[in-house]
């Protein structure tokens, strides 16, 4: 039996499975490289929304949690889950520096009788072909000195209603005996479990959920732009069609899409497609449909204005919401960074209001833009006023 976790990264996914773990009653090691988190999680204090403070003191002081910078600790762990970001590069191509580090990090510690279990959102392929040759540069042999799986996170940052430990978990390992075994750890926190046959098909099933998010997201953000041309209200529509018993599930309009996964998983997917000769075009027709809506966005503002006889230049504009969807803190990728980015350029007058993002910055990224950055203002009658 695995006795005791490490955990890679302790941020909106390892975090939530580091505690899950610990209240089923498994010793985890939070392995992450920021001193400043390591020390509010031994403090007992909780830096994501989602994670009680509670959780974390009960677990510091029962010794089933503990964190730190140092890569040595996953020496003790019977299982080590990677839990890190994998986010896209300045030509939107995968950036795996993540996964790699934390591999790099791990083979020459791992030790024999070991499992490591990939949790960060991938193409298909990764564990197989990125993961596990970098791990056997230990000298151990996968599926004979240690074991390797796929078991893709699936947090919804700010449900409260489905979390890491009742949501099921899909488990692929590139051996029989990995697979079970992870299945087998996964179980001891309560999680239901579904099996597939292979790490590879693990990673695309994560891939699929979120790409059907964005692909629906999309269509009903079209529908939306025709409705508006054509005088009707969306929401009417939508609202109508969910009456239907069966065959119909509502999405709704927004002006894009955010977060780590909604935005970055289907340019994974297509990324990795290429390398078959196959080009996904209704997976990349409808990120071009979410992205062109900060567009918009900015333009339904400036036409608003130009009725009131006013200009976006030296408009006063106030955004409500920065963060990528309702009551989180996570502004990662959010739409609001492209609309204010775009309100700035038609040289309006920024502010922005979030009570659960005090700071937000636009630019300063991957792609070179120059970083601007903003506090959230009080909602106050002024402010609107203004």
């Amino acid at each position: 039996m695995d006795d005791k976790v490490a955990i890679i990264g302790l941020g909106y996914v390892g975090l939530p499975l580091a505690v899950a773990f610990g209240r089923g009653g498994v010793p985890v090691i939070g392995v992450e490289l920021s001193p400043h988190k390591v020390n509010e999680l031994n403090a007992g204090r909780s830096y994501i929304p989602d994670v009680p403070a509670a959780d974390i003191v009960d677990l510091v002081a029962k010794q089933l949690l503990c964190a730190t910078t140092d890569y040595d600790r996953v020496r003790e762990a019977d299982a080590i889950f990677i839990c890190v970001p994998t986010p896209y590069d300045a030509a939107k191509a995968p950036d795996l520096s993540y996964i790699v580090g934390a591999a790099r990090s791990i083979a020459p510690r791992l030790q024999a009788g070991q499992l490591v279990v990939l949790q960060s959102t991938t193409y298909p392929g990764t564990t197989d072909e990125v993961v596990l040759p970098i791990l056997e540069q230990s000298g151990l042999k996968a599926g004979v000195d240690f074991d390797l799986a796929f078991s893709p996170e699936r947090i919804d940052p700010g449900n409260t209603r489905f979390n890491a430990i009742n949501t099921p978990k899909v488990v692929g390992g590139v051996t029989e005996r990995a697979t079970e075994r992870a299945a087998a750890l996964l179980r001891r926190i309560g999680a239901p479990v579904e099996i597939v046959s292979s790490a590879r098909a693990a990673e695309m099933t994560k891939l699929l959920e979120n790409i059907f998010r964005s692909v629906n997201i999309a269509l009903v953000n079209e529908i939306a732009l025709l409705c508006e041309r054509m005088g009707m209200n969306v929401w009417e529509v939508i609202r109508a069609a969910s009456t239907k018993p069966f065959g119909f599930m509502p999405f709704y309009p927004g002006p894009g899409v955010g977060g780590h996964c909604i935005p970055i998983d289907p340019l994974y997917l297509s990324w990795k497609a290429r390398e078959y000769d196959f080009y996904t075009r209704f997976i990349e027709l409808a990120a071009d449909v979410n992205q062109g809506m900060p567009y918009h966005v900015v333009k339904l503002a400036n036409e608003a204005l130009n009725r009131a006889g006013k200009s976006l230049r030296g408009a006063r504009v106030l955004v409500l919401g920065v963060a990528f969807k309702p009551n989180v803190d996570d502004a990662r990728n959010s739409p609001a960074e492209r609309v204010m980015e775009l309100l700035l350029q038609s040289e309006a007058r920024v502010q922005y209001h979030d009570p659960f993002v005090p700071r937000f910055h636009i630019g300063g990224d991957v792609f070179h833009r120059a970083r601007v950055d903003f506090q959230s203002v009080p909602l106050t009658r002024a402010a609107l006023r203004a």
